[in-house]
This record gives C-alpha cells, sequence and structure tokens, in this order.
C-alpha cells in the first residue's frame, strides 16, 4: 500500500517511502500496428492501428519486470497515450488495448511492481511532431493532417526521415498546429468563442473526451491495488495563452524553422513566408539565416473550413485577399491581466479530472504536471484530495549537447551557465528543492515525484554502442541522480524502453534514454543485468521504507558507499529497510550502524533504530570494494 501523509508517501506501517522506479516506456507513445509508424511517410493515417504490445508482449512481461525489480525500480510510471485508447473516433474505445493493459499491471503485481498510469503528450499528437492524442481531435478543428508539415504547422520525423535532428520536436509547441491544440484544449472559452464541435464550445467538447477516455482506463484498471493512481497529462503546454506579442516567436524553444505567431497563421492558410531559421551548435542557438516556407501555397486546413483564428479576428484579409494581423496582443490578456495558465486555465482542467477520475477509482492518487520546470497550481483540499507534484526535470546542458562535462551546467529557469562541481550540485540540488517547496506551498504539503529525468545514452556520438564503455553515461547519469538525493525526492526516470535499439533508439523522434537496449547485451555484471547501460549508477541504494524521517543520503557509485541519515519516528515498529544492488553488494557488503541492529534480506537491508536517541546513521560498502582490498569502514 502507498498511502499520503502530508508531504510523504506512507506505506501501513507508518514508514515514510522513497519511491524509486522508470518511466515504461519511450515506444509506447507509437502505436505497435503498423510497425515502425514514427519513421515511415505516411504511416499516420488510416485504420488498422493498435498499441497493444506496447512497451512489450504480455509474453515477455516477466523477463522484463523480473530485470527491472532487481535493479530496485518497484514504482513504475506506465505510458499510454489518448490516442492508444481511443484511436478509432470519440466515444470508440480500444478494448483489446484496455485488455492488454490490465493484464499489464497484474504481471506488475506478481513482480512486487506499484505504477500510476501516465497519460501522455508531447505536443499534441504524432501529427503535430510528438505523440498523445487521436487524429480526429485535430480534423474535429478543422485540421488537414496530411498537410501540417508541409504548410510548416509542424515538423515531424515522419514527414522530414532519417537523421532527425536533435531537439527539433520540441520546436512544435510554437508551431501552429500544436499551439492550437493547446489553446483550444485549455483556453477555448476564452480565447476561442466562435469555435464549436457539434454544436458544443471546442474546450469543454476536447476536454469531456479526454477525460472521458481516461476515465475508461481507470475503470478498467480500478480492482488492481498495484496501480496506485493516474496522471493529469504529460508536459500540459500553453499554446498561444500568454503570448505577448504574435509578431514574435514563442514556445520552448527556437530551432530550425521557426515562424512568429502570425506567421504560423498565414504559412497555414496558404501564404508563403520568410521564416527565420536557427540551428543548434555545440553549446549556444545561432541564427543561420531565412527560409522561404509552404511557397506551393497549401492550405493546413480541410476544404471549406477556415484558420480558427481568423474566424475569432485575430487576423483577417481585406478586399484584395492581403492577410492583416488585427490584434498582435489578442492572447496576452483575459479580462484586463495577464493570464496565469497554470492557475487560470490548467487547475480548472486538473479539477475536474481529479474529480472524474477518483469517481471511477476511488482512493486513487492523481499525479499533478504543469508546465515544465514551473511550480505546480494553487490547490486546496476542496479542489481534491489525495494529490501529488510530479513534476520533470533535466540536466538541460547534457541533454542538448548530449555530451558530458563535469565541470559545465546549467540553471533550467535563467540558462545561467554554472561552473565547477560544486556549483553545479548546489544548484540542481536547488532546483529540485524549489519544485518540491513549490508543493508545500502551493498544494497544502503534497508529496512531491520527480516524473521525468535522464540522460541521452547517444552521447559523444554514439561511441559507447561501438565500444560497450558506458563510463561517461554513468558520470552524468550520476550527477542527475546525486541532485535527486540531495533534495531526497522519490523519483521515476526516463525511461525503459524493451526495443531500443542504436539505429532508432527509443524509437520516438531519435530520442535515446533507454537504461537497457538489448544490442548492448555485452554490457552489464553477468547475465541478469546483461544489456543494462550506466548499471552502476542508477542501480543505487537507497531507503525503501524508513521508520520516520530521512534526513540525508548519499552514494559514490564508483566505490559503491552508501550512507542513510534518518530521525525515527516513535509510533512507528517496523524496521527500516534499504535496498540493495546486486551489481553493488552481490559479493557482500560492510555495514555499520549508528546503534540498533541489523539484518541481511536477499536484496536488501533491515535495520532497527534503538530508542536511546533521535537521530541514527547507517553505511554500507562492499565487502571487497571495486578497485580491491578491504572497504574503507
Amino acid at each position: 500500500m502507498i498511502g499520503i501523509r502530508g508531504s510523504s508517501f506512507i506505506d501501513e506501517q507508518g514508514r515514510t517511502l522513497m519511491l524509486r522506479g522508470v518511466n515504461l516506456g519511450g515506444s509506447s507513445k507509437v502505436p505497435s500496428r503498423p510497425d515502425g509508424a514514427t519513421y515511415l511517410p505516411g504511416s499516420l493515417g488510416g485504420g488498422n492501428v493498435s498499441f497493444v504490445g506496447r512497451p512489450f508482449p504480455l509474453e515477455a512481461a516477466d523477463e522484463h519486470f523480473a530485470r527491472l525489480r532487481r535493479w530496485g525500480m518497484s514504482f513504475l510510471r506506465l505510458v499510454i497515450t489518448w490516442e492508444a485508447v481511443e484511436h478509432e473516433g470519440p466515444g470508440i474505445y480500444d478494448e483489446a488495448y484496455l485488455d492488454y493493459l490490465h493484464g499489464l499491471c497484474e504481471k506488475a503485481a506478481a513482480h512486487g511492481i506499484s505504477l500510476f498510469i501516465d497519460p501522455h503528450q508531447d505536443v499534441w499528437s504524432r501529427w503535430t511532431g510528438g505523440d498523445g492524442a487521436p487524429s480526429w481531435t485535430l480534423t474535429a478543428v478543422g485540421f488537414d493532417i496530411a498537410a501540417l508539415d508541409e504548410t510548416g504547422a509542424a515538423v515531424t520525423h515522419q514527414g522530414r526521415g532519417d537523421p532527425f535532428p536533435r531537439m527539433t520536436w520540441p520546436t512544435n509547441s510554437g508551431k501552429l498546429g500544436a499551439a492550437t491544440m493547446f489553446t483550444l484544449f485549455f483556453a477555448g472559452n476564452a480565447f476561442a468563442p466562435r469555435t464549436q464541435v457539434d454544436g458544443e464550445p471546442v474546450q469543454e467538447w476536447l476536454q469531456r473526451r479526454y477525460i472521458a477516455a481516461m476515465v475508461r482506463v481507470a475503470r478498467r484498471l480500478s480492482d488492481l491495488p498495484n496501480v496506485v493512481g493516474y496522471g493529469t497529462m504529460n508536459e500540459p503546454l500553453a499554446g498561444y495563452v500568454g503570448w505577448n506579442d504574435l509578431r514574435k516567436t514563442g514556445g520552448i524553444v527556437s530551432i530550425g524553422e521557426s515562424p512568429t505567431g502570425i506567421q504560423g497563421m498565414l504559412l497555414g492558410s496558404g501564404f508563403p513566408q520568410e521564416i527565420e531559421y536557427f540551428q543548434l551548435r555545440r553549446f549556444h542557438i545561432s541564427y543561420v539565416g531565412r527560409k522561404l516556407v509552404n511557397p506551393q501555397r497549401r492550405s493546413a486546413w480541410l476544404p471549406e473550413r477556415e484558420c480558427v483564428w481568423k474566424s475569432n479576428g485575430v487576423w483577417t484579409t481585406d478586399a484584395l485577399g492581403k492577410p492583416k494581423l488585427l490584434s498582435p496582443s489578442y492572447f496576452a490578456a483575459v479580462k484586463g491581466r495577464a493570464p496565469d495558465f497554470t492557475n487560470d486555465f490548467y487547475r480548472p482542467f486538473a479539477v475536474r479530472f481529479v474529480k472524474a477520475v477518483q469517481e471511477a477509482h476511488p482512493g486513487c492518487q492523481v499525479f499533478l504536471e504543469s508546465l515544465p520546470f514551473h511550480q505546480p497550481p494553487r490547490w486546496t483540499a476542496s479542489d481534491g484530495a489525495n494529490v501529488v507534484f510530479a513534476p520533470h526535470w533535466y540536466d538541460d546542458i547534457v541533454l542538448a549537447q548530449k555530451e558530458f562535462h563535469p565541470l559545465l551546467g546549467l540553471e533550467s529557469m535563467t540558462h545561467r551557465v554554472l561552473l565547477g562541481r560544486r556549483a553545479v550540485r548546489g544548484a540542481y540540488a536547488l532546483q529540485l528543492l524549489r519544485l518540491q517547496q513549490g508543493a508545500v506551498e502551493q498544494m497544502g504539503s503534497a508529496p512531491t515525484l520527480l516524473g521525468e529525468f535522464g540522460i541521452p545514452f547517444d552521447m559523444n556520438g554514439g561511441r559507447a554502442f561501438r565500444t560497450g564503455d558506458f563510463r561517461a553515461q554513468e558520470r552524468a547519469l550520476d550527477r542527475s541522480f546525486r541532485a535527486v538525493e540531495d533534495a531526497l525526492l522519490s523519483c521515476t526516470i526516463w525511461n525503459y524502453a524493451s526495443d531500443n535499439t542504436h539505429l532508432h533508439g527509443d524509437n520516438w523522434n531519435g530520442e535515446d534514454f533507454s537504461i537497457y537496449s538489448a544490442e548492448d547485451r555485452h554490457t552489464g555484471d553477468g547475465t541478469p543485468d546483461s544489456g543494462a547501460r550506466g548499471l552502476a549508477a542508477f542501480a543505487r541504494p537507497y531507503p525503501r521504507a524508513t521508520a520516520g524521517m530521512v534526513t540525508g543520503v548519499t552514494f559514490d557509485y564508483r566505490r559503491s558507499l552508501f550512507t542513510l541519515e534518518l530521525r525515527h519516528d516513535p509510533a512507528v515498529g517496523a524496521p527500516t529497510e534499504i535496498y540493495l544492488p546486486a551489481c553493488h553488494y552481490g559479493r557482500g557488503c560492510t555495514v555499520t550502524v549508528s546503534d540498533g541492529t541489523w539484518e541481511l534480506l536477499p536484496d536488501a537491508l533491515l535495520y532497527r533504530h534503538s530508542t536511546t536517541r533521535m537521530d541514527h546513521w547507517v553505511r554500507v560498502a562492499p565487502a571487497v570494494t571495486p578497485h580491491g582490498g578491504r572497504a574503507p569502514w
């Protein structure tokens, strides 16, 4: 049982839980049928779509779950998509997929693994360069899904082919397709009041359909005790909300073709535009020049449909057919003030989601996300109980450059360069502590679980794939894990892709974050760990359940030295349980404690503190150090 008390996860014995696990998995963003739907041009449309078998076939589940459990990953963020549940059309649910999902969660339970369901999306859908929503959400508002890439409304892997430039998919956040859909979903009532679907306001129609699909999932899984809860939506974006000037660019990042807001709208309506073009350099993004986009004057809208922003008075055409921007600041204010996306638009949706899903699955937890790197929404008891803040955080410089520089880091919000190991470590821990504090201040002491972090394993030009030497990846991953440990956070790393390959990575937009690849089975400590990448850094000891409050965790992965500090709770009688990974302690370990007694289990250490003091510590070292000789304690 995983419950909530204040800002902590607890078990049925009142012990504080530190949840550790992985996102399962990256290729769940794309269908299993047609095979290779991320890469094949033209594979996005048509029927015969299925996500059954994502993240892996049921017959392979025991192998993968046993591997994850061996690595200490007993809590999973299980990736699904709206498209997987309801791809054929509104209200037509894929019952075969829901049956598969139920069977997969049952398999996880048999291995002692708990999980929560992550309704994943990136920049809205596969048709807008990401994943998540079914195609009919776009056609319902008038988009021609076959024309989005060609008209500059999205840049897609399907349209551009291999190699797909790194960090290109996030640029879709500022392009017409994704920016329009997010604005309509979260803020259609405010910014697109003239747009309806089947006589219903577009915001209501989209949210009602999405929540109904997730309610369908929750009802199907509500009988499984190991299904702890459900996420609201992976990395929701603001779309155009708060875009101060449509004559400027927006979105997460500008790489490649970067139209301004109005240029994106005009491109979608068949008006060619000279677009600024940017390129990701080693440590910066540089302006390259300008590029003519949509010279063929194709429309991103279906015949007899027009741009929803033209319909809502953002722009128009004069008597000669020349386009004219009517309101550059159209999205910059609501009722005379600057919009707060998180609280004005995301929060009402989240309140509605929590109520509906918890009615379908009584007692479940709901994991709230907001804009990446942003604080959670203001939350009160009347908004819903059993809520968790689940932000994401990445070592940005490793993420963007696919290189690890031990003395160099980046402050995620200000993009300030950090120099020196101590400065980087302190800043990274502070970034996570700020997110955690936001949950305490904004949500009434809700727990925080870091839903995503990780590193690209194709760093340094994929050198490790040729040599089998993942030491650079281990160092990069250890830096992120140290930040997590310094902040004493529960976490799920991104990700485990059972079908990872060196050529296509996690099988989505060129990403390669999987901690496992069958093509790397020459790596790992013996057969059970075969295929692990960065094993020594991610298979770390941690306090699964603590008889009180954890006050400190440190781990030196190169010497396999672990220290836990805790303050005990007199009301808790059960022992503290520490996971001990075989890759570090398979040949035995040396345990030193401040007081009390301890006992070794096959993959864990049980520590029973004394009652003569409140504060305690436990130290674990390998019986034989990685470099030979006795342990130092």
